[in-house]
């Protein structure tokens, strides 16, 4: 079965949100679609109108989940976009069913995942990304009472702080490995923008009776069957925490499965686009993470621009280009202020697994010149997620780049793959 629209939105965040909005109030026929079961990507996840002004960014939650539902914007929830059969054309999958969906314009939202870094006990029950604890907690996991740590790098791991404390855990510090000189480098830049600094002051004062460290790390973690331990540094010196669960994660990383499917043209790790955010494929526009990890309002505002310039409304996207500007320049500096140090390079020994749906250890892809033969040899990033993990690891460790996409983008059903190919033998 073939849908088509004049607009297709890809991810429901809030680029996806504002993309798929602003267009639909044109008068444009939209979809957003999303595999989640409802708007919102992972900022938002599980809000709803009635209650989500009592959470941080609620409002504007709230603001546009009203007027995408007043637009007549279809929002298809649940649905995968694992390929494109032809010009103009995905193809979708949902438990199994999949249909095909065609644009005129198509808008990619899908935003950004986080990296993970490998090191020795990475793989044990309890050890888990901040944003993916963060997920499960709001998707109604019992906190309270567990004593945590919270590790790696970014602006995530105060918000992932603040909200386990508020869930009732017991958050036993908060360890940031970039230096304080350059984070408070990176504070002296956002005095003009006192919203942000009253966000990140809302988020330590939750957590205040919480250790919060700048330049330590974790270099291990130990239990039996279970993480039980910790292991830190600061590099000159080391310490053991208890806890229950640990919640690990290196900034973020964009997903670029589909803009690569789709043949968008990446530089520097991210999807190039022009004022319009249009990428170097005619009538695909890629928005959000996908074009600098810079958060809620540069996702709000470059997925108003796409949708206003997919609807032909070129003079109201090009009114918010100052604002866009200011906020690439965010992403730029936030970039800069969590860049990842060299130790960080050093926490896998030879026995530490990179690739974890293939057991594939540190010492296996050491000899390896780069990411293609490494998938040879040892069958890195052949697994489930398809090197969604150790990708971004062996990019930091190695300097590889995984640069290829090949449908299906996510993992499908083989009646989805089959009926596919026989769509496709019958149009020859």
């Amino acid at each position: 079965m073939t849908a088509s629209f004049d607009v297709v939105v890809v991810g429901a965040g809030p680029g996806g949100m504002a993309a798929a909005t602003v267009a639909a109030e044109a008068g444009c026929r939209v979809c957003l679609l999303d595999d989640n079961a409802g708007p919102g990507g992972q900022i938002w996840r599980g809000f709803c109108t009635e209650t989500a002004r009592k959470f941080p960014h609620g409002s504007s939650f709230a603001r546009w989940a009203q007027r995408l539902e007043r637009s007549g914007c279809q929002a298809w929830q649940g649905w995968h976009a694992i390929d494109q059969p032809g010009a103009g054309l995905l193809r979708l999958e949902r438990a199994g069913e999949h249909r095909d969906v065609g644009y005129g314009s198509l808008i990619v939202a899908t935003g950004a995942r986080e990296r993970f870094l490998p090191f020795p006990g990475w793989t044990l029950p309890g050890v888990m990304g901040t944003g993916g604890l963060q997920a499960l907690v709001k998707s109604g996991l019992n906190a309270r009472g567990k004593r945590v740590v919270v590790a790696g790098s970014g602006p995530l791991l105060l918000a992932v702080g603040a909200g386990l404390a508020s869930a009732g855990a017991r958050v036993e510090g908060i360890y940031e490995q970039a230096p304080l000189a350059r984070l408070a480098g990176f504070g002296l830049t956002l005095l003009g923008q006192p919203g942000k600094l009253l966000e990140g002051a809302r988020y330590r004062l939750k957590t205040l009776r919480s250790a919060y460290r700048t330049g330590s790390w974790v270099v291990g973690a130990e239990g039996r069957g279970h993480v039980e331990h910790v292991t830190l540094t600061d590099g000159s010196s080391d310490w053991t925490v208890e806890c229950d669960w640990l919640g690990c994660g290196f900034h973020l990383v964009p997903d670029l499965e589909l803009p690569r499917l789709l043949g968008c043209r990446i530089a520097g790790g991210l999807v190039a686009v022009d004022g319009m955010q249009q990428s170097s494929v005619p009538g695909v526009a890629c928005v959000g993470e996908l074009t600098g990890i810079g958060g809620l309002d540069k996702a709000l505002v470059e997925g108003q621009i796409a949708g206003f310039a997919a609807a032909g409304r070129r003079a109201e996207a090009l009114a918010l280009e100052p604002r866009r500007k200011r906020l690439q320049q965010f992403a730029e500096r936030l970039e800069r202020a969590f860049s990842l140090r060299e130790e960080l390079r050093k926490l896998a020994t030879a026995e530490t697994l990179i690739c974890r749906c293939e057991d594939v250890a540190f010492a296996a892809l050491e000899g390896c010149a780069g990411w293609r033969q490494a998938r040879l040899y040892t069958r890195c990033g052949m697994g489930a997620c398809q090197g969604r993990v150790c990708g971004a690891a062996t990019e930091f460790l190695f300097g590889w780049e995984n640069a290829t996409a090949r449908p299906p983008v996510f993992p499908a059903a083989v009646s989805t793959l089959a009926a596919g190919s026989a769509e496709e033998t019958m149009h020859r």
